[in-house]
Order: C-alpha cells, then sequence, then structure tokens
C-alpha cells in the first residue's frame, strides 16, 4: 500500500503548522518554503482539511492558516482518512466505498489477511498524533522556526 502525495503532504503541512508556528495562522508561502510542497498544492489539500473542521484559514496580510484542534486530538488516521478516503489497503474491504462489488466475497481467503492488515494500519495511524510528531521533532533536535510577526523591537 502506498500513501498518496496528498496525505503524506497534508501530514506534514499539519505538522509544520503545530511545530513551527505553534497552532497559529500560519502562511502557505512559509509550509511551502519549510515542507518543499507547491503553495497550490497545500491549498488543494487545506480545502479538504478545513471542510473536516482540522484547519481553518484568515484572510489578510497578517492571515494564513490555523489549527482547529489541538494537536494532541489530530491523528494521523485522521488526516490520511479525509485525504485519501479510507486506509484500508485494498477496495475490497469496503466495497461501498469503491461502488464495485466483490465477486469473490464468500470465497475470498486473502480477504481476511487485507482485513487484518487494514485494521493493523489503522489503530496504528489513530495512536499517533500530531503531537507525537512534534516532541519526536524536538527530540531530533529539529530548529523551530517560530514566526517573526511575533517579534517587536523598541
Amino acid at each position: 500500500m502506498r500513501l498518496s502525495t496528498k496525505s503524506r503532504y497534508g501530514v506534514r503541512a499539519i505538522f509544520d503548522i503545530a511545530y513551527h508556528s505553534e497552532g497559529l495562522e500560519t502562511q502557505v508561502k512559509d509550509i511551502s518554503r519549510r515542507q518543499g510542497i507547491s503553495p497550490r498544492y497545500i491549498e488543494q489539500i487545506f480545502q479538504s482539511l478545513k471542510r473536516a473542521g482540522i484547519v481553518s484559514g484568515k484572510r489578510g496580510p497578517a492571515g494564513g492558516y490555523f489549527l482547529r484542534k489541538k494537536p494532541e486530538e489530530i491523528t494521523i488516521g485522521e488526516i490520511v482518512r479525509i485525504t485519501e478516503g479510507g486506509i484500508d489497503p485494498v477496495l475490497c474491504l469496503n466495497p461501498e466505498d469503491s461502488g464495485q462489488p466483490c465477486n469473490k466475497l464468500s470465497e475470498c481467503v486473502t480477504r481476511i489477511v487485507w482485513n487484518e492488515a487494514g485494521k493493523r494500519l489503522k489503530d496504528y495511524f489513530d495512536s499517533v498524533t500530531i503531537n507525537d510528531l512534534c516532541k519526536i521533532a524536538q527530540e531530533r533536535g529539529l530548529k523551530r522556526e517560530l514566526d517573526r510577526r511575533f517579534m517587536y523591537y523598541i
């Protein structure tokens, strides 16, 4: 199973807001620069994440995207479900989502394997939060780039 760039970049972008801006407004250009993701692609991904209530946006020169939930409440599984439409490794596990019923459903023994693999993957993705990623980044010494908008000089 391979996750699309939507999932991978979605997780990275949400992590970026949580880590570098501590959940405050973050401009797409800054996420793009730090993560190496096209600004237009980030905007596309954020449309899905906005509808799902993960992020919200504020317009204007001091605007940007911000988290609507705490980093410890956002799981990798939630982001993957929003961006991919699900976590099942094969379409036959959830025929309602694929729109194509499986004609081997009653006799397919491999379905047991795919089902268990999907369950384990879901459990793992649901156990890792954005806050966990922030802690890992901190442990690894990833330099924080706090937003310069809040630096005042007298």
